[in-house]
């Protein structure tokens, strides 16, 4: 079903999740028109990630979308969504908005997030807090440093004037999370000596994760990084559903030379997954996988490789973080994600993202030589009666 009402010159549609989405993906081609960084991503992953037919996460979470337009073009998106584990969770009466994208005009932008303020407001929602397309597990935050450099796998990328956009319609700062890069080569003789000392440990053993296996080891995968991300701000435990959807994400691009689950006695106690980034291999397709696009990208990461890697998920569970002579864990993954790279063929990676304020890690993260490049920034607003 269709709404439409009128904020300040600018026409706003409501649309179902899982309706017609071709404005809302389309629209992104107005919006980066010249921009040589950006990379559009593919409408086939949109669409099933918003469709909650084909998405785990509308199993505890509603949601909505909003275009918006002047003089009949379409200027700009964003969605609605609230996250009952979330709620579950924190108790906080906390809505969320993303996939914000808009022409450089504040009428645009307030319009599309009063919309969705007032969505998330109806259903009793005291704050809301975005960009997160759809939530904490994916892509978080608005780019407001590293403009130059294109976007990785699963990472957001915006116009330099969003973040401003965003407060103008009454939002502040309520956290940043950076973006690493990571050259790949010889990890420093600190980062070696810790590395050998936790793989001399008799009660470590570590492997890697393959295809053929995947079903069976995503649930030691979602043991370690519920666990792992726990007490993070925000965090949000993933579902078995959830989890099985990685699953079947990861059979299409895993490289088992990218991952490293570690067992200490024998139980799950870490993992590292990185996957091939494939924006490098998808910028000329527009969004479009059918009807050449998949046989060009199946024959460019057969042939030619991604260059780069993204790490996505690089947790240890607490009970283990907490003992002091596992401290050197994280290093030990790291210096295997180098070592994967390096045969995979790869230049650098993004680690990330990282909470601003996650002392630890990030400490970590530079003793690996890593730079931060990239900042994303989530905001916040109280939404009142």
């Amino acid at each position: 079903m269709e709404g439409k009402d009128r904020y300040l010159m600018v026409d706003i549609r409501q649309t179902a999740m899982g309706g017609d989405l071709k404005d809302f993906l389309d629209v992104v081609d107005r919006i980066y028109a010249g921009d040589p960084h950006y990379v559009r991503p593919l409408d086939m992953d949109i669409r099933d990630r918003l469709n909650p037919k084909k998405n785990p996460f509308f199993g505890h979470a509603d949601g909505t979308v909003f275009t918006a337009y002047r003089n009949g073009k379409c200027v700009g998106r964003v969605t609605a969504q609230i996250d009952r584990e979330h709620l579950d969770r924190h108790k906080d009466d906390t809505g969320f908005f993303g996939f914000l994208d808009t022409i450089d005009d504040a009428e645009v932008a307030k319009a599309l997030l009063a919309r969705a303020e007032a969505w998330l407001r109806q259903r009793g929602m005291k704050r809301v807090r975005g960009p997160m397309s759809l939530s904490i597990n994916e892509e978080i935050g608005c780019l407001v440093e590293g403009f130059d450099d294109p976007p990785t796998l699963l990472n957001p990328h915006h116009r330099r004037y969003q973040a401003g956009l965003i407060e103008q319609a009454g939002y502040a700062k309520e956290k940043d999370v950076f973006g690493w890069k990571y050259q790949i080569g010889d990890i420093n003789a600190r980062v070696r000596k810790a590395a050998d000392e936790i793989a001399a440990l008799p009660e470590v053993t570590a492997r890697q994760l393959q295809k053929k296996d995947i079903d069976r080891d995503v649930p030691l995968i979602l043991e370690i990084f519920n666990e792992a991300w726990a007490d993070n701000w925000g965090s949000v435990p993933m579902t078995r559903k959830e989890g099985e959807k990685l699953a079947a994400d990861l059979k299409l691009f895993l490289m088992p030379e990218l991952t490293c689950l570690v067992l200490v006695d024998g139980e799950p106690a870490a993992v590292a997954i990185a996957l091939p980034n494939i924006n490098e291999l998808i910028g000329d397709m527009h969004g479009k996988l059918f009807p050449l696009g998949l046989p060009k990208l199946l024959y460019r990461l057969k042939v030619q490789g991604a260059k780069s890697g993204r790490l996505l998920i690089l947790g240890i569970r607490k009970k283990v973080r907490l003992q002091r002579k596992y401290a050197a864990l994280s290093l030990f993954l790291y210096a295997k994600m180098n070592e994967g790279g390096r045969r995979a063929g790869m230049g650098w990676g993004e680690l990330g993202w990282t909470l601003e304020d996650n002392s630890a890690v990030n400490a970590g993260i530079k003793m690996m030589g890593a730079k931060k490049y990239k900042v994303y920034r989530v905001f916040s607003k109280d939404l009142g009666a």
